[in-house]
C-alpha cells in the first residue's frame, strides 16, 4: 500500500515522451515551481501534478511548447493552474501559443506568482484577445493597482471571461476604478470576487454594477495579513436580488445610494450596523423616490437621528415600491417617530393617504425615544392607515403600559394589521392591558400574530390567553343560516314623498308640515336644513331636501323632490326600493304661477297630476314583488283663490276622479283630496294628521325588516353627527362601524369564508336599510357646463358648493369632510355622467342630463349607399296609460350604451356621440339612431342605416340595444314594433311614423294565417300618412321576409312544423305508401277508424320520420316552404277523414235528423270564448252547429244559436264524452288551422275570431286541455277495454241530448234549425250520406247534392 502512490511518481522526462507520444489525455494540470525535486504525479487519468525545482525552470517552458503542439492537449484540457511561477516573458509567450491553440482551456489558477510588468502586459493581451476562457483565479500574486488595470483594459473587450477573482492583494483605489470601468463597459462578468487590504476596494465596484444595472455577483472581503480578522465589506447576489453591505464609509455609502437610484436588480437592501449620517439619508431619499424595484430595506443599528429619519420619511411620499421597512435601535426620538408615520397616515377625510404600498415598517430600541409625540403619531396611523400589515415596535423602554392599552384600543378600528411586534417593551405589562388586548381580539379578528417575546407580560405566563385567541379566530365557525338567525321586527322609519311640478308649493307646505309636528311638541330635526324665510318663499328651491322628524319611536322622513324638469332624471334615485315603508304626497296648484291669477284648466291640472302618478307607477313595479299598491295622497294648493262652486272648479274635480278611476289597481288612492293653504295652520294639521296616520299603517303593512337596521339607524344617525353630516359614506367605513358597533355583524374569525358569509349580513342589512331610506345616493344638482361636458375638478365644485350648508357656523366641518371626488365616482358607478377619455383620470366628464334639445337640425343619415339596408323597432310601453320611461330612463341608457361601446372599440371602430334624447352609434358599418319620443317618454324608436344584410343588423340590436334598454326598465314591458323602412330611410319626424309600425308579434301570427306557399311572398300593406290634406307619405308594402330577420322568419316555420306535428303524432297518420291519394277510407269504415282518438295506429313512425326527414333537407325558405306545404296535405286528408268519420259514423242507424257538429260558445265582456269543457252549473252558454260539408267544415256566420241557461248533471253526463273527442279535434284543428286555410273553406277565419284569445293559452291545455293531455293515457286504457263501442255508445248519447234540447227549445223541424243555425240538411249524390251543410255550399256545389227536407 505504501508503494502504491509511488507507481504514480514519474519523471519530467517520461512526461516529455508522453506528450510527444500523445499518450496522455489530460483535463487538468497543475505547475508547480520551485520544488526540492523535479518530477510529476499523475492523480486521475486526466489530471497531472508537475513539480519544477529551481534547476530545471527551463524545463517550464518546454513542456508549454510541447503541449501547444499536441494535438489531444488542445482537445482536452481545460484547466491550468500555476504555483509559485516566477513569469519570464518567453513562459508567458509559450503560455499564449498553448492558449491560441486550445480550445477548450476555461479555467486559469495563478497562485502565488510572480508577474513583472512585462509578463503583466504580456498577459493583459491574452486575457483581450483569448474567446475560450471563462474563470480567471489571481491568489496572493501581487498584481497591484497596475496589474489591475491591465486586466481591465483587457476584460472591456473580453466577451467571454464569466468570474474573475482576485485574493489578497491590493489593488487599491486606482485598481478599483479601473474594475469599475470595465464594469460599465463588460456585460458577461457573472462574478467578481476582490480580498484586499482595504474596505475602500468596495464602493467604485458596487457602484458601477449597481449603477449599470449587471446582473453579477460581487463579494467584496477587506483585512490584514491575518485572515481571522478579515470581514466582509459587501455582498450582492443577482439570483435573489439581495444587496448587503456590512461595512463602509459615509462617502461610500452616499456614492451607493447615488447608484441605486436607477437601478432595477436589487429588491432587497440590507445596512444593518452600517454607521450613517444625515448626509447619506439625504442621497436615499432621492433613490426611495426614484427607485421603482426596491421592496426591502433594513436601516437597523445605523446610528440615524431625527434628521436622518425626516430625510427617509420624505422619500417615503413619493416612494411607490417599497413594502418593508427596518429603522429600529437608532438614535431617533418622537419627532422621527412622526415624519415617518405621515407618508402613512392620514389626517381628515379629504386627505389621501401618501403611501399605500409599504406593508411592514419597524422601529424602536433602547436609544429610541419615542414619547408622547411619537404615541400620538402611532395612534393616529393605526386609526387611519388601510395599507400596512405588519408594525413592530422593539426593546422600546419609553412607553407605559397606559400607551400600549391606548395602541390596541385603536387596533379595533384597523382591518389590515395582521401582525403587531411588541418584543422587548417595556410597557407590555399589567392585567389591565391583557384585558384590553382580548377584548380588542374580540373586536378585531384580523390580527394574525402579536408578538410580545422578552416582555413582562410574556415573562410572566400571562400571554397564553392571547395565543389561544389567535388560534381561535383563526378556526371557522360552525355553519349556519346566514340570514336565518337574525330576528325580524316592523320597520320604525317611514318616508313621504312630496311630489309636484315647480311653483306648486310644495317647499312652503313642506315647512308648514314640519312647523305643525313641532307645535304638537314632538322633536323637530333637520337633516338638511330648509327653513326659509318669507322673503325667500317666493323664491323656487333649488334641489332635493329631506326634513326628518320624530313622533314616539317612529322616525318620518319628509323628501321635497325638486320640480324643476332637470331634477327629474335623479327622481328614479330617490324612489324607494321593496317593501320600502312610504307613501306619496301629489301636490298640485290650482294657478300656473304663484304670482298671478291665471288658474289651470282642468286638463292641465289632470297633465301635472298623471305625470306623477305614472312615474310611481313606473317605478314601483321595478320590484321583484310589489307586496302593496303605492299609497297616494292628492293635495290641491292655492284653493283659497278659487271658488269652490264654480264650475271650472267642479270640471277639476270630476279630472281628478277620472285618474282615479283610470289608475285602480295600480295606485292606492286615498279619498279625501285636500285643498290646503299652507299658510293656515288648521288647513295644514288635517294633512299633517293624515299623514302621520297613513305612515303609522303603512309600517303595519309592509314587510317587517331586521332588528338590527333599527338599531343601525340609531347608529348611523350618531356617526353622522361625529362626522359633521358627512354625506357619503364609504362601504368601508359601513364595515368598520358594523364590526365595532354591532356584535351581530361583526368579523369573528380570519377564515375566508366566514368573511364572506358576514359580508353577506352586513349586505343584506345594508339593502334594508336602503329600502328604508337611511342608507342613499345624496341629492345632487347641477348648473353649469359646456355642452353637456364639464371638467372634473369644475364637477366637484358644484358638488362641494350644492352641498354647503346655509346655516351660520355650519359649513366649515360638512366642507373639510366633503370629499367631493367620492360623489363624483359614485355618479360614474351610478351611470349619471361619464368620461370623455376613460384612459385620462382628468378627462372631462359629460352629465347627459344637462344637454339642451337640438331643433334647429333636420335629421338625415350621414351616408347612404345603393346596397344600404333600413331597419327600425319601435319599442313601446305595453300599458302606456299608466306607465312610461322615466325621464332618468334614457339619460342613463346614453351613459350606459357609451360605456359599453367604449369597450368595443377596438375590435369594431365604434363611435359615440348623443344629444338631447337621441345617440347615434356607428359601429362596423352599422350606423344606428336611438330616439327617445312620445308625450312623456313612452317609447324608443331604435333605427339603422346598414352596410350589412338585415339579420346581422337586428342581431346587434338584440344584443347589444334591447339588453342595454330592458337593464334600465325593468317593470316597464316593452312591445317591439316593425317600422316601416321607407320611414327609416328618410328619416320621417316622429309624428308621422305612429301608424307606420307592425307589432312583431302580429306579423309571425299573419305569417302563420296563411296557405305554406303564400309565406314566402306574403306582404303587408301601409297605409298613407297626411298632414292637413298634404300627403307626407304614400301606400306601400313590404314582404315579411325583408321585415324579418332570419332567425324570425325560421322561428315561424319551425311553430308550424310543431303544431304539425304534434297532430301528426294525435292523428297518427298512416305512411304515405298505405293511403290512397283522395284520403277516404274503402271499405267498412268502422271498422278501420278508432273513434277513441287514440287514432290509427299504422303509420305513426313512418310520419313523423317523414318530418324529420324534411327539416334536415332544408336548404333555404323556399325549400322549407315547400316540405310544409307537402305535409300540410297530409295532415289536412287526415283530419278531414277523421272528423267526416265522427259526423257520419251512425248514419245507418238513423238519418241525420239534427246536425252533428256542434260547439258551446260562452259571453264574457262583450266577448266570445270558444267552450272546450263543460261542468255542471256553468252559465250563459249558446249551442252553435259547424257547417259539415265534408272536407270543407266551417262556422257559419251570423248564426244565432241557442242559449242555455244552466248546464245540469244530466247534461255534463252526456256531453263529456263528446268535449273530450270532438272538441280536442277542434282544438288541434285551431291550433294548426289559424295557419292552413287551403281545404277548410271559411272555418278557420270565422271560428279564429271568436277563439283567438286561446293562440298559446293555457287554457287551450286547461279545459279541453285536461281531456287533452288525459287523451294518451284514456286511449290505451279504452284499447285494452275495447273502448271502441263506448264511443258509439258516447257519440249517441251527445247527439241524443242534442235532440232532445233542440226539441225543448221548439227547433226540432228543418226550417227552425235552418232559421237559427242557418242549415239545410242534404245528401251527397256520391256515396248517399246526409249532412247539415250552409246556404252558400247548397249554391255552390248544388250538382254534388241534393236537398232532403225533413
Amino acid at each position: 500500500m505504501e508503494n502504491e502512490p509511488n507507481a504514480n511518481l514519474r519523471d519530467l522526462q517520461w512526461l516529455i515522451q508522453s506528450i510527444q507520444t500523445q499518450t496522455l489525455d489530460l483535463q487538468s494540470i497543475s505547475f508547480h515551481l520551485s520544488q526540492p525535486t523535479s518530477c510529476c504525479h499523475q492523480e486521475t487519468q486526466d489530471s497531472i501534478h508537475i513539480n519544477i525545482s529551481s534547476d530545471a525552470h527551463y524545463q517550464f517552458s518546454n513542456i508549454l511548447t510541447l503541449l501547444a503542439t499536441s494535438s489531444k492537449t488542445r482537445v482536452f484540457l481545460q484547466n491550468l493552474e500555476f504555483y509559485q511561477v516566477e513569469w519570464q516573458l518567453e513562459e508567458v509567450k509559450s503560455l499564449k501559443i498553448l492558449l491560441d491553440s486550445s480550445s477548450n482551456v476555461k479555467h486559469l489558477v495563478f497562485k502565488r506568482n510572480v508577474i513583472n510588468v512585462e509578463c503583466m502586459v504580456e498577459l493583459a493581451k491574452i486575457l483581450k484577445e483569448n474567446e475560450v476562457i471563462k474563470e480567471i483565479i489571481l491568489s496572493e500574486s501581487r498584481i497591484g493597482s497596475f496589474g489591475a488595470s491591465l486586466i481591465a483594459s483587457a476584460l472591456k473587450t473580453n466577451t467571454c471571461l464569466e468570474e474573475l477573482q482576485i485574493w489578497e492583494d491590493s489593488i487599491g483605489s486606482k485598481g478599483a476604478e479601473e474594475l469599475s470601468k470595465m464594469i460599465e463597459a463588460n456585460s458577461t462578468l457573472k462574478l467578481l470576487t476582490i480580498f484586499d487590504s482595504s474596505s475602500i476596494t468596495a464602493t467604485p465596484l458596487i457602484s458601477a454594477v449597481l449603477a449599470r444595472n449587471r446582473s453579477m455577483e460581487v463579494h467584496v472581503w477587506s483585512g490584514g495579513q491575518d485572515k481571522d480578522n478579515s470581514s466582509k465589506v459587501i455582498e450582492f447576489a443577482p439570483e435573489s436580488s439581495v444587496l448587503r453591505i456590512y461595512r463602509l464609509s459615509v462617502s461610500g455609502a452616499c456614492r451607493v445610494a447615488c447608484a441605486l437610484g436607477w437601478n432595477t436588480t436589487v429588491k432587497s437592501l440590507d445596512l444593518t450596523g452600517v454607521r450613517l449620517k444625515s448626509r447619506w439619508a439625504k442621497e436615499f431619499r432621492w433613490v426611495l423616490e426614484q427607485n421603482h424595484s426596491l421592496r426591502e430595506v433594513n436601516l437597523a443599528n445605523t446610528g440615524l437621528k431625527d434628521k436622518g429619519v425626516v430625510y427617509v420619511a420624505a422619500g417615503l411620499f413619493k416612494n411607490r415600491s417599497l413594502e418593508s421597512l427596518r429603522v429600529d435601535d437608532n438614535r431617533f426620538g418622537g419627532i422621527g417617530v412622526e415624519h415617518l408615520l405621515c407618508p402613512l397616515t392620514r389626517f381628515s377625510a379629504l386627505q389621501i393617504q401618501a403611501n399605500i404600498t409599504l406593508k411592514s415598517i419597524t422601529f424602536g430600541g433602547r436609544r429610541t425615544k419615542i414619547g408622547r409625540d411619537g404615541l400620538i403619531a402611532i395612534l393616529q396611523m393605526l386609526t387611519t392607515n388601510q395599507t400596512v400589515t405588519r408594525l413592530g415596535i422593539y426593546e422600546d423602554q419609553s412607553l407605559r403600559p397606559q400607551d400600549i392599552i391606548r395602541i390596541f384600543k385603536n387596533l379595533e378600528k384597523n382591518a389590515s394589521l395582521k401582525c403587531l411586534s411588541l418584543q422587548g417593551c417595556k410597557g407590555v405589562d399589567g392585567d389591565l392591558l391583557l384585558k384590553t388586548i382580548m377584548e380588542t381580539l374580540q373586536v378585531n379578528p384580523w390580527i394574525e400574530e402579536i408578538d410580545l417575546a422578552r416582555t413582562p407580560l410574556q415573562n410572566s405566563g400571562k400571554a397564553e390567553g392571547i395565543h389561544l385567541k389567535l388560534g381561535q379566530n383563526a378556526k371557522s365557525e360552525p355553519e349556519i343560516d346566514l340570514l336565518k338567525d337574525m330576528p325580524m321586527t316592523m320597520p320604525k322609519s317611514c318616508r313621504v314623498f312630496i311630489c309636484g311640478q315647480e311653483f306648486a308649493g310644495k317647499t312652503t307646505l313642506c315647512n308648514a308640515i314640519a312647523q305643525n309636528f313641532s307645535s304638537s311638541k314632538l322633536p323637530y330635526i333637520e337633516q338638511v336644513k330648509t327653513l326659509v324665510n318669507p322673503v325667500e318663499q317666493v323664491i323656487r328651491t333649488t334641489g332635493m331636501k329631506v326634513k326628518t322628524l320624530k313622533d314616539e319611536d317612529t322616525k318620518f322622513s319628509i323628501w321635497n323632490l325638486g320640480g324643476q324638469h332637470e331634477f327629474f332624471s335623479l327622481h328614479d334615485l330617490m324612489f324607494p326600493g321593496h317593501g320600502s315603508a312610504s307613501s306619496f304626497v301629489i301636490i298640485s296648484s290650482l294657478f300656473r304661477k304663484p304670482n298671478n291669477n291665471e288658474p289651470k284648466t282642468p286638463s292641465e291640472l289632470e297633465e301635472d297630476l298623471q305625470y306623477w302618478l305614472r312615474f310611481i307607477v313606473s317605478n314601483s313595479r321595478k320590484a321583484a314583488q310589489q307586496c302593496m299598491l303605492p299609497d297616494v295622497t292628492v293635495v290641491l294648493t292655492h284653493h283659497d283663490k278659487v271658488d269652490q262652486l264654480s264650475l271650472d272648479f267642479q270640471n277639476t274635480v270630476n279630472a281628478v276622479q277620472r285618474l282615479r278611476d283610470r289608475f285602480q289597481g295600480y295606485i292606492d288612492f286615498y279619498p279625501t283630496v285636500f285643498t290646503v293653504d299652507g299658510r293656515s295652520s288648521a288647513s295644514v294639521s288635517k294633512l299633517t294628521h293624515h299623514i302621520r296616520k297613513t305612515s303609522k299603517t303603512v309600517l303595519q303593512r309592509v314587510p317587517r325588516v331586521y332588528e338590527v337596521c333599527n338599531d343601525l339607524i340609531r347608529i348611523l344617525s350618531d356617526w353622522r353627527s361625529e362626522n359633521h353630516e358627512k354625506p357619503a359614506m364609504k362601504w368601508k367605513e359601513f364595515g368598520d362601524l358594523c364590526q365595532v358597533k354591532v356584535p351581530s355583524l361583526r368579523v369573528q374569525s380570519r377564515n375566508s369564508q366566514i368573511l364572506n358569509k358576514v359580508e353577506t349580513r352586513r349586505k343584506a342589512v345594508a339593502t334594508c336599510l336602503h329600502h328604508i331610506g337611511e342608507l342613499d345616493v345624496r341629492k345632487l344638482s347641477f348648473n353649469e357646463g359646456n355642452a353637456g361636458f364639464v371638467s372634473r375638478k369644475e364637477l366637484e365644485k358644484i358638488l362641494r358648493g350644492s352641498l354647503r350648508s346655509q346655516i351660520p357656523g355650519m359649513g366649515s366641518k360638512i366642507f373639510e369632510n366633503l370629499d367631493a371626488s367620492d360623489l363624483v365616482n359614485m355618479m360614474l358607478k351610478l351611470e349619471l355622467c361619464y368620461k370623455q377619455d376613460p384612459s385620462d383620470p382628468e378627462s372631462l366628464l359629460l352629465i347627459p342630463s344637462l344637454l339642451e334639445e337640438n331643433r334647429t337640425r333636420t335629421p338625415r343619415w350621414q351616408s347612404i349607399t345603393p346596397g344600404c339596408v333600413f331597419a327600425g323597432r319601435h319599442l313601446e310601453c305595453h300599458d302606456s296609460s299608466h306607465m312610461f320611461l322615466t325621464p332618468g330612463f334614457f339619460p342613463r341608457l346614453q351613459v350606459h350604451l357609451h360605456n359599453k361601446i367604449t369597450g368595443l372599440q377596438s375590435q369594431h371602430g365604434a363611435t359615440y356621440s348623443l344629444e338631447k334624447f337621441l345617440i347615434l352609434i356607428d359601429i362596423n358599418g352599422i350606423h344606428i339612431r336611438i330616439e327617445l319620443g312620445g308625450q312623456l317618454g313612452y317609447y324608443v324608436d331604435v333605427l339603422a342605416c346598414s352596410t350589412k344584410n338585415l339579420s346581422e343588423t337586428l342581431k346587434l340590436f338584440q344584443e347589444l340595444i334591447y339588453p342595454a334598454i330592458q337593464s334600465l326598465c325593468h317593470g316597464v314591458t316593452l312591445i317591439e314594433n316593425i317600422l316601416r323602412p321607407e320611414c327609416v330611410k328618410i328619416l320621417t319626424p316622429p309624428r308621422y311614423r305612429k301608424t307606420q309600425s307592425v307589432q312583431l308579434s302580429q306579423l309571425k301570427q299573419a305569417l302563420l294565417s296563411v296557405p305554406a306557399d303564400s309565406m314566402y311572398d306574403y306582404q303587408h300593406t301601409w297605409t298613407p300618412v297626411t298632414d292637413s290634406g298634404r300627403l307626407v307619405l304614400g301606400p306601400g308594402f313590404d314582404f315579411a321576409r325583408d321585415l324579418l330577420s332570419d332567425g324570425d322568419f325560421r322561428e315561424v316555420l319551425h311553430r308550424r312544423y310543431h303544431d304539425l306535428y304534434n297532430l301528426a303524432v294525435e292523428l297518427q297518420v298512416p305512411a304515405e305508401n298505405n293511403s290512397d291519394g283522395s284520403g277516404h277510407p274503402q271499405g267498412d269504415e268502422t271498422g278501420k277508424v278508432d273513434p277513441s282518438f287514440a287514432g290509427i295506429a299504422k303509420g305513426v313512425e313512418e310520419v313523423i320520420q317523414r318530418l324529420k326527414i324534411i327539416e334536415q333537407e332544408i336548404r333555404d325558405l323556399k325549400q322549407e316552404i315547400q316540405g310544409l306545404r307537402y305535409y300540410e296535405h297530409r295532415l289536412l286528408t287526415e283530419l278531414h277523414r277523421k272528423v267526416n268519420y265522427l259526423a257520419n259514423y251512425n248514419v245507418q242507424i238513423e238519418e241525420r235528423k239534427v246536425p252533428n257538429m256542434f260547439y258551446f260558445v260562452r259571453t264574457e265582456n262583450y266577448s266570445r270564448r270558444l267552450v272546450t269543457n263543460v261542468i255542471s252549473g256553468m252559465t250563459a252558454l249558446r249551442l252553435h252547429m259547424l257547417c259539415e260539408f265534408k272536407g270543407e267544415m266551417h262556422v257559419v256566420e251570423d248564426q244565432i244559436g241557442c242559449e242555455m241557461m244552466q248546464i245540469d248533471n244530466k247534461a255534463v253526463i252526456s256531453l263529456a264524452p263528446y268535449m273530450k273527442g270532438f272538441m280536442k279535434l277542434l282544438t288541434f284543428a285551431l291550433k294548426i288551422g289559424a295557419h292552413i286555410a287551403v281545404g277548410m273553406g271559411e272555418m278557420i277565419p270565422d271560428l279564429s275570431r271568436e277563439v283567438a284569445h286561446l293562440a298559446g293559452n293555457p287554457l287551450l291545455y286547461g279545459a279541453a286541455g285536461a281531456a287533452a293531455a288525459g287523451v294518451v293515457g284514456a286511449a290505451a286504457a279504452g284499447r285494452s277495454r275495447g273502448r271502441s263501442t263506448d264511443i258509439q255508445q258516447d257519440m249517441k248519447a251527445a247527439q241524443q241530448w242534442v235532440v232532445d234540447f233542440l226539441r225543448e227549445k221548439g227547433c226540432s223541424t228543418g226550417k227552425d234549425i235552418a232559421e237559427k243555425f242557418g242549415l239545410l240538411r242534404i245528401r251527397y249524390r256520391d256515396d248517399g250520406q246526409v249532412a247539415w251543410i250552409c246556404r252558400r255550399h247548397m249554391y255552390t256545389r248544388a250538382n254534388e247534392i241534393i236537398e232532403v227536407p225533413m
